[in-house]
């Protein structure tokens, strides 16, 4: 079965969230679930508004983020700061193609988002 451009879109931010959360030692069953409700979530929402096929990846990855902090924390820590405690990063743009992980604090893009492994420290 060959998949529409929706559901290819769809299933390519949920691999580049999950490589995220893999290169940060996350990827526990109850995290996966997670990005399963947000691919879920945005599945509905690419649907009513199918322009926004290429912003679903920053979308999944702010609402797993999100998800994390109400239940476990703040993900992914930034890796560049070393003083002033530990900080999340922050996908941007907000709405838009091509998301990356950034330092707000230092202002420096991190990491393309799917690319934390890059980065990340184990």
């Amino acid at each position: 079965m060959e998949l529409n451009g929706l559901e290819q879109e769809l299933h390519t931010a949920r691999a580049l969230v999950m490589a995220d959360l893999v290169a940060g030692d996350v990827a526990e069953a109850e995290i996966v679930s997670l990005v399963e409700d947000a691919v879920t979530h945005r599945r509905w929402w690419v649907e009513k508004w199918p322009e926004g096929a290429t912003f679903v990846t920053g979308l999944i990855a702010q609402d797993v983020q999100d998800a994390l902090l109400e239940r476990y924390g703040r993900w992914p820590l930034c890796p560049v700061c070393t003083e002033g405690g530990p900080h999340a990063l922050e996908v941007e743009p907000e709405l838009g193609p091509d998301p990356r992980w950034v330092c707000t604090k230092a202002t420096v893009s991190v990491a393309p988002v799917g690319a934390l492994a890059r980065v990340l420290r184990r």
